[in-house]
């Protein structure tokens, strides 16, 4: 998936058609330390803050969620993977190297979060009750076998959600009843915390290289409230 570090891990389709989806990249690993600096611009486009650093060994061009940075701010971002010349139609630019995250609160904090908890909130395990008609987190990974290559409906708290990643985002779900999550893939966008449902197909061992396989995920999902 672009090549990114770690186990990775909504809403009508005028929102969807503004998120800047379109990568025209190769990705590399995951760095191991955050990106902190001061803000030197920024620029909101399809939801998502797109912000140039001035860090300790140069300038770096970073998004994240959409949120107001002044600048001169000083901000500290723990990146969640790097796409090399990344295109953006929205912003009708290309960044050579563009660092996607999330904004950290201390400043000072160097370790960037495993993808498997990176930005879940606090109450991320709460119980969800499960759509009409679908299933459970639980259920699904249960019954993997059986719904391998199936519609599927499950409703969930959004605990991760990661941006423009081979022309999709990407949503963790969780929904209480089991301690696994389940990543959905979708051109929807989701804000952390929502609790959405999502509607796609349920595909077993997707293998995206550089030895990072999904056992269950939910591809070509619409995503909705």
């Amino acid at each position: 998936m672009l090549i990114f570090a770690a186990v990775l891990a909504a809403c009508s389709q005028k929102v969807a058609n503004t998120v800047p989806h379109e990568v025209k990249a190769a990705t590399v690993a995951t760095p191991q330390t955050n990106v902190t600096g001061k803000v030197l611009e920024t620029v909101n486009a399809g939801g998502y803050t797109y912000l140039q650093v001035a860090t300790a060994s140069g300038d770096v061009w970073a998004a994240v969620q959409e949120t107001k940075i002044e600048k001169g701010a000083v901000v500290s971002i723990a990146p969640q993977m790097v796409a090399e010349n990344f295109e953006s139609k929205t912003l009708n630019r290309k960044f050579d190297r563009l660092v996607m995250g999330a904004l950290v609160s201390d400043a000072t904090s160097t370790a960037a979060p495993h993808m498997s908890s990176a930005m879940a909130p606090p109450d991320g395990g709460a119980k969800v009750d499960k759509a009409e008609g679908g299933l459970t987190i639980a259920e699904a990974w249960a019954s993997k076998n059986q719904l391998k290559d199936k519609p599927v409906v499950i409703r969930g708290k959004v605990v991760k959600f990661l941006p423009a990643i081979m022309g999709k985002n990407w949503l963790h779900l969780r929904d209480g009843s089991g301690e696994q999550d389940i990543t959905v893939t979708t051109t929807d966008v989701a804000k952390i915390g929502d609790v959405v449902t999502a509607r796609g197909t349920l595909h077993l061992d997707k293998d995206f290289g550089a030895g990072y396989v999904y056992p269950v995920i939910i591809e070509d999902a619409r995503v909705g409230q």
